[in-house]
């Protein structure tokens, strides 16, 4: 395996995976076989048949259940990593979520309670989990999250995701500022639409995929391997000079009017 973006010797979290299918879970492998040791995290316990083979093929050091819903639970995750490894080189944070209700119609029909349900889970855990892993990264480090294009422009049907996902990347800038002084790096990976398992919560999906296809410069869309591999690159110490960007993955469809 060329060592393209080699992470030897560094330990990273991956916050995410629910299957095969999963953003999360096509970076860990990546990363694992750029020859980083992991931290792999699951929902609850319905979630874990499902990710617990899948952390086994990446030899993840850690397996933890973590649901940032839950008091104390990412907490619980962080104080194992500093008791097991006292030191975090990266993160991948790769969760969102809205209720059904909520996504489903207009943001300005949305619910008090379903907004702020939104932006905890799919904004402010990712400022949580940088707050976390601030002091375990001592000699620098870096920090991803997913966004999608509908932070910038309407995307029909994306509805209440879309005002989430540009908080995010708004928290990716202020926290690359921030974090800066100590060497520690963020990112928003910002792959085109991918057949994930997120994404089929939302209307007319399939839709909306062939259309990007159709209207990016490349003719096609990215998948979670391509992701994969940014990510693995964006956490090595080629990319030590690169912070605070949102990083499209989607065949140029980003640039089209």
């Amino acid at each position: 395996m060329s060592k393209f973006a080699d992470l030897s010797g560094k330990k990273g979290l991956v916050v995410g995976i629910a299957n095969q299918q999963s953003i999360a879970y096509a970076c860990a492998r990546h990363f694992r076989q750029q020859g980083a040791e992991l931290a792999v995290t699951y929902l609850n316990g319905k979630a874990e048949p499902h990710v617990k083979p899948l952390a086994d093929e990446l030899e993840a050091a850690l397996f933890l259940p973590c649901d940032v819903r839950e008091p104390g639970q990412l907490e619980a995750v962080f104080a194992r990593i500093e008791q097991e490894w006292g030191k975090l080189d990266f993160l991948l944070h790769s969760i969102a979520f809205a209720p059904r209700e909520d996504l489903h119609g207009r943001v300005v029909d949305c619910s008090q309670a379903g907004f702020a349900q939104a932006m905890d889970v799919s904004c402010h855990s990712f400022i949580r989990m940088a707050h976390l892993a601030e002091p375990l990264m001592k000699d620098g480090g870096s920090l991803l999250t997913v966004s999608f294009y509908g932070a910038e422009k309407v995307v029909e049907n994306y509805n209440l995701m879309g005002p989430v996902k540009a908080a995010l990347e708004s928290s990716v800038k202020y926290m690359a500022a921030e974090l800066g002084p100590q060497g520690i790096r963020v990112h928003a990976l910002s792959p085109g639409p991918l057949q994930t398992r997120a994404a089929s919560g939302i209307d007319r999906f399939d839709a909306l995929m062939e259309e990007t296809a159709r209207r990016a410069p490349q003719h096609q869309l990215a998948d979670i391997n391509d992701v994969g591999a940014t990510a693995a690159f964006l956490v090595s110490d080629h990319a030590r000079t690169l912070t605070g960007n949102i990083t499209y993955i989607d065949a140029g469809y980003h640039v089209v009017s």
